[in-house]
């Protein structure tokens, strides 16, 4: 199989994109049924009567930069959750093809695949070893009708990531079977950012990397993420993207997230949250309520408790609140590391543990 857009949905494959009306800078635009006037309300010049850009080249261009690879292969999307949704969409047919997850793991995977009338085959992680992934098991035990392995890595609830070596083994032996997704969203946090390796050969043009500026950036409410891969994988999913999709703010607001300053900004701020990271998970190890921390390369911990409903009501009363995971990892609470401030009065409302 020369690409892995052949084990796409054919109607997929021979989709021809809307094309939207064009523009050009000092031309009147009377070409896209716009309002000639800003809203009321708003300020004269914020351009909000135009259109935002088809396809935003600029922050296209702008990420591709940021992440070191080229334009062509990179695609904007709202979230990293819009990728998800796009890909499922794109490779699986309703009521017949299927995905693979690796439970405990993020469960908008399920969700996407649940709306598209796609199946799910779960084949878990290893709990008693961590929380590893179970690569034998993928390969020998692949369905035949799934199409799209999702392996989150850094891993959400678990915090663990997957060594890149052996996330590329599972792409050589599912070459010309699946898609293998990797879901980066945490990858700012770790100790190895696998985009480029997967990314960087020829050889992985089955691989997709999904990343996001939600975490590392503080962009959550801009909902801006990307989808990172061969150039006509990226082709492809952005023709199902609908135009002008992404609004004018966010733009703006991601690119002043982009310059030199502001990245240097990012890095300092991911070096402190992973300082209390590691000081919050020691501060939890010596509660008596904790039977376990475990380790971590994201942006939260997550925490076996003898009495996990207590712990979490305990940190409400103290003005704090943490997820409860027992419904994915029986027992276990996932918090979310913040400032020094915010994390010492989650450590005092525990102290009736």
């Amino acid at each position: 199989m020369n690409s892995v857009i052949e084990l796409a949905r054919p109607e997929i494959q021979k989709l021809v994109p809307y094309e939207a009306a064009s523009y050009t800078d000092g031309l009147v635009r009377l070409n896209a049924n716009e309002t000639p006037w800003p809203a009321p309300g708003g300020p004269a010049d914020s351009g909000l009567n135009h259109y935002p850009p088809e396809k935003p080249l600029i922050l296209r261009d702008a990420l591709a930069n940021y992440y070191g690879i080229e334009p062509n292969q990179l695609l904007v999307t709202r979230g990293s959750s819009e990728a998800i949704d796009l890909l499922i969409r794109c490779f699986c047919e309703a009521g017949r093809d299927s995905i693979v997850i690796c439970p405990p793991t993020f469960g908008m995977y399920r969700v996407y695949a649940d709306i598209q009338g796609a199946g799910t085959h779960a084949i878990p992680l290893q709990a008693d070893n961590g929380y590893a992934l179970n690569a034998d098991a993928i390969v020998r035990n692949w369905p035949d009708n799934a199409k799209v392995l999702f392996i989150c890595s850094p891993n959400n609830p678990t915090g663990n990531r997957f060594d890149s070596e052996e996330i590329a083994l599972i792409a050589r032996l599912l070459s010309g079977r699946a898609l293998v997704v990797v879901d980066a969203a945490y990858a700012e946090f770790g100790n190895e950012d696998p985009t480029l390796a997967l990314l960087s050969s020829d050889e992985f043009n089955n691989v997709a990397v999904l990343r996001t500026l939600s975490k590392a950036f503080g962009l959550a409410g801009a909902r801006c993420g990307a989808l990172l891969g061969a150039p006509e994988l990226v082709s492809m999913v952005g023709c199902v993207m609908p135009p002008y999709s992404f609004p004018t703010p966010v733009i703006e607001a991601v690119m002043a997230c982009l310059v030199p300053e502001a990245r240097a900004e990012v890095v300092r701020r991911v070096a402190t949250l992973r300082e209390e990271r590691e000081r919050l998970a020691l501060a939890l190890e010596n509660m008596p309520g904790v039977e376990q921390v475990y380790p971590s390369e994201a942006n939260f911990l997550l925490v076996r408790a003898t009495d996990p409903v207590r712990f979490s009501e305990l940190a409400k009363q103290g003005g704090i609140l943490v997820r409860n995971f027992g419904w994915q990892v029986p027992g276990c609470l996932r918090i979310t590391i913040g400032t020094r401030e915010q994390n010492d009065q989650l450590i005092n409302s525990l102290e009736s543990l």
